[in-house]
């Protein structure tokens, strides 16, 4: 990434010799140029992912996707450096570099081709089309940036510069550059200016940035002939080196997409989430690379498997605590796993002949992790258990200080198979106590966990595979009281069903949220539960709409079909549903029948994103449309715009109602329902359904509009139903999710 080559250039300037000091002007535009090429580097990945956001469903998978996109034009870039430095002399080179920054300026601002947008599949994976996508629409201004901070280091470093020598204002420069963009976007640009303002404006920052780079050509002219010629020496690099960079390279990327994917599968894929992750990672490269350590590699040695115990009791015992806080330690894991690896990558860089294979290996793991991540796991993972693989393989690279004798090596060995023993016999015992679940969790989970981290204190390798051999043991144990009937894992995340011996409800969850409950009895079977109570919010709405007659009904949000069952024979029912994974559940008797059993409308299944499906919707068509996709998993922000509430009124009868089901564990909804509302003069009422001793029933919140009040019916009395309160706007252009967190 950008401060590896920094230090690359920082580093490569001790094999010349400047012969005259230089203009501060020259170091004013090299300064300059680095700072918007950085800059502009990181602000585009996040701008353009919120602009493809939408057109996928707000699926986290969305980000990781274009990660992999970025990082393997990150590593095209890195390899055109090379080739550059390697067969042109730097005015060739500014040359090419020049006429290609012109090229790709061509397809500035940008735009999404409506050519594009109708090509997205609908029944298979996305993920070859947002590639395809990323590469027409960024593909040419991203790689021209990427391989200008090299680039520019590289020239200004055989200059005749007082400063050439010694350029870490330059690295400190283009660090600056890249946080501050990572940093500006959720908190300064995303709030403040809309997608098309950002667009114009990078668009401008683009076109001062190659003007600047015109400035550095020119006062680069008088010492193009004043390069001296490096003379190659013999430091061969072994390849068992290269691997090893790859391996430590390949570590931070996986788990920077891992941890990212568990933070935006609860809370939503907004930038902020996106982008914490990624600073991170950007700041582990900053330190690892940076002269004076804050944190020594034997330090961080130590702190990663106790981060991780901590995490592991926190996630255990479950204490009554923000979840913030959860996520907060695996944000510490991720940090201090990556800054342990990148640290190691620098302390084995080599002789300054073979930095750029050095990097372009670094880049290489890059991708790989990146494309282990988003493109190999979901297909080879059923869930995602990539995440706590790389974290294991994190510990295993820690500096081992394990006695070689054999006493030792056999210790390894039989270790994970006494902690693996362990585990289950402690399961065993826990299950069979009479005692409050939390005790049985410390016993059969907390006790092995301790006693792996306590054991292996000074022993990294026999911890990895401890730990591996723990979590390996508990499977048995998490499993015992839940029989897991399918797992759908697909771009848009991992649903299983479950079902309980002890229970009279089956289950449907995405990610840690449940989705979906359906009695097994068949006498009950048809009973709508979980959000959907009959007594409840969402009973209310349908109570008044079949009053008025009620012949159409659009539900978005499919989960187990539960809503269904308010459906009555004379009705038409469309359910647009963006993942075919749910659809192929729902429909599955097999795992549940609210659709095949309890559903007596002739319905239709439209997949796709509902805000475009709904387009194709006839004018005034519903009576009643649901939207029911923003419970605790990842909220998709395009769906709660002014633009999307004009397309619901679009296709809404004139007294039709429009409910919202707003629970949600991480975000606020109600401010934003309520300035929606309040922007198009609606009618908006809510209730909150607090948690009941009704089995199978659970607490949420439900808000409903309307064009008048007389459209409400018995709503815009009962007592039950209040107005809203607060006065937030998203638009397409313009959303701040900071605006609504709990």
């Amino acid at each position: 990434m950008e401060p590896a080559y920094t230090l690359k250039m920082a580093l490569e300037v001790n094999q010349t010799r400047p012969i005259s000091t230089g203009t501060t002007a020259l170091a004013g535009f090299f300064a300059l140029s680095l700072f918007s090429s950085a800059a502009l580097l990181f602000w585009v990945q996040p701008l353009i992912a919120k602009m493809l956001l939408p057109l996928l469903g707000g699926a986290p998978s969305v980000w990781n996707t274009c990660m992999v996109f970025f990082q393997a034009l990150l590593l095209a870039g890195y390899a055109y450096v090379l080739a550059l430095s390697r067969f042109f002399s730097i005015k060739r080179q500014a040359t090419i570099h020049l006429f290609l920054l012109i090229i790709a300026a061509l397809v500035l601002p940008f735009t999404l081709p409506t050519a594009r947008i109708a090509a997205i599949p609908t029944n298979g994976s996305p993920v070859f089309w947002l590639l395809l996508t990323l590469f027409i629409t960024v593909g040419a201004p991203f790689f021209v940036l990427s391989a200008t901070a090299p680039l520019l280091q590289n020239w200004f470093s055989r200059s005749e510069h007082k400063s050439a020598q010694d350029p870490y204002f330059l690295y400190a420069v283009s660090n600056a550059g890249s946080m501050l963009a990572l940093l500006a976007f959720p908190f300064l640009l995303e709030p403040t200016l809309a997608i098309r303002t950002q667009n114009r404006v990078w668009a401008f920052g683009y076109l001062v940035l190659v003007a600047s780079i015109i400035c550095c050509i020119t006062l680069l002219k008088t010492t193009d002939r004043a390069q001296t010629q490096i003379v190659p020496t013999e430091h061969p690099v072994a390849n068992g080196n290269r691997i090893f960079w790859i391996l430590l390279a390949f570590i931070p990327s996986s788990l920077m997409l891992g941890v990212t994917t568990y933070i935006a599968t609860d809370v939503a894929s907004v930038p902020l989430v996106w982008i914490i992750p990624l600073a991170l990672y950007l700041l582990t490269f900053i330190l690892a690379f940076s002269n004076r350590q804050l944190l020594p590699v034997s330090l961080t040695a130590k702190l990663l498997p106790l981060s991780i115990v901590c995490l592991g009791g926190l996630m255990i015992f479950k204490p009554p605590v923000s979840a913030w806080l959860i996520i907060g330690l695996h944000l510490i894991v991720f940090f201090v796993a990556a800054l342990f690896s990148h640290r190691k990558l620098a302390l084995m860089r080599p002789h300054v002949r073979h930095l750029p294979e050095y990097y372009l290996w670094i880049a290489t793991g890059g991708v790989l992790g990146g494309i282990f991540n988003a493109l190999i796991a979901p297909k080879i993972f059923s869930t995602p258990v990539e995440y706590p693989v790389v974290i294991i393989l994190a510990c295993l690279i820690r500096t081992s200080s394990e006695p070689g004798s054999k006493k030792g090596k056999l210790l390894r060995t039989a270790f994970p198979a006494l902690a693996l023993v362990l585990t289950v016999a402690l399961s065993i015992i826990a299950l069979r106590l009479s005692a409050p679940p939390r005790v049985q969790d410390a016993i059969a989970l907390f006790l092995p966990l301790a006693f792996v981290y306590l054991v292996t204190l000074r022993r990294p390798v026999m911890f990895a595979f401890g730990l591996a051999a723990f979590l390996l043991g508990s499977v048995p144990y998490l499993n015992a009281s839940t029989q897991t009937l399918t797992t759908q894992r697909n771009f848009f995340g991992v649903w299983r069903v479950t079902d309980s011996k002890t229970e009279e409800f089956r289950r449907l969850w995405h990610g840690s949220t449940v989705h979906g409950v359906q009695f097994k009895d068949a006498g009950r079977k048809c009973e709508p539960t979980s959000y959907y109570s009959k007594s409840g919010p969402l009973g209310q709405i349908f109570e008044v709409s079949n009053l008025k007659g009620l012949r159409s009904v659009a539900a978005t949000g499919l989960g187990a079909g539960t809503v269904g069952t308010y459906s009555l024979p004379d009705q038409q029912w469309d359910f647009y549903e963006i993942d075919p994974a749910i659809a192929k559940i729902a429909s599955d008797p097999q795992y549940f029948t609210f659709l095949s059993d309890c559903t007596s409308a002739p319905h239709k299944m439209i997949l796709g994103d509902a805000r475009l499906q709904l387009r194709e919707a006839t004018d005034h068509k519903y009576g009643l449309i649901v939207m029911d996709a923003f419970s605790s998993d990842s909220v998709p922000a395009h769906l709660l715009t002014t633009e999307a509430v004009d397309l619901y009124l679009s296709k809404l009868a004139d007294d039709g109602l429009l409910a919202f089901h707003i629970s949600n564990r991480y975000l606020d909804l109600e401010p934003l329902l309520s300035g929606l509302s309040q922007s198009k003069n609606l009618q908006a009422r809510l209730r909150q359904d607090k948690e009941h001793a009704v089995v199978g029933r659970y607490p949420s919140i439900w808000v409903v509009f309307a064009r008048d009040e007389k459209a409400l019916g018995s709503l815009a009395t009962d007592s039950h139903w209040r107005a809203l309160q607060g006065n937030i706007v998203w638009t397409d252009d313009s959303s701040n999710i900071l605006s609504l967190l709990k």
